[in-house]
């Protein structure tokens, strides 16, 4: 059972975590930099980028992939054409049918990332497509700058409850 108290922590948590997010977007302005932002449920996604617009004056441009994706950087490229947003938001990871291949393939044009896009690209990731990015994409994953986790909390709670359920 969730008190209120670890309501609150996870609150202060998830502003804490959006404020960082926030940061880093902004320390990135005109330049290329890679943040993931972890989160487990895309209920909670959305209302973290809720919070975020809260926090930041960039301009955040959105994409959410569809399951039938094949490639992120063509992905992109054909949705933002020759316009450079000031910041690029892709969701829907979870959702694409052939995520091995997207997330391996954009490991192969991680440098095409760098020379074309001059913006911070923020990719939502759930705890499966971060080890995916680790596996099979470990040269696009370092240049991270950083992974915000933003259910760190709740997942705590989680292992906890499941120990003492096992005890």
């Amino acid at each position: 059972m969730i008190s209120s108290s670890d309501s609150e922590n996870s609150m202060i948590s998830t502003t804490a975590a959006t404020k960082r997010l926030a940061r880093a977007i902004a320390v990135s302005d005109g330049e290329f930099s890679l943040l993931l932002a972890c989160c487990n449920s895309v209920k909670n996604q959305q209302q973290i980028l809720n919070l975020l617009t809260e926090f930041s004056s960039t301009g955040i441009q959105e994409i959410l992939l569809s399951p039938d994706a094949q490639t992120l950087y063509t992905t992109i490229t054909t949705t933002i054409g020759t316009t450079q947003p000031e910041a690029l938001m892709v969701r829907g990871l979870e959702s694409v049918v052939e995520i091995n291949q997207l997330i391996s393939s954009a490991n192969l044009m991680r440098n095409e990332f760098r020379k074309q896009f001059h913006f911070p690209l923020i990719l939502w990731v759930n705890d499966e497509i971060l080890r995916k990015l680790v596996w099979l994409a470990p040269d696009l994953k370092d240049w991270a700058a950083c992974t915000i986790r933003f259910d760190a909390l709740s997942n705590q709670l989680m292992e906890s409850e499941q120990q003492a359920i096992s005890a």
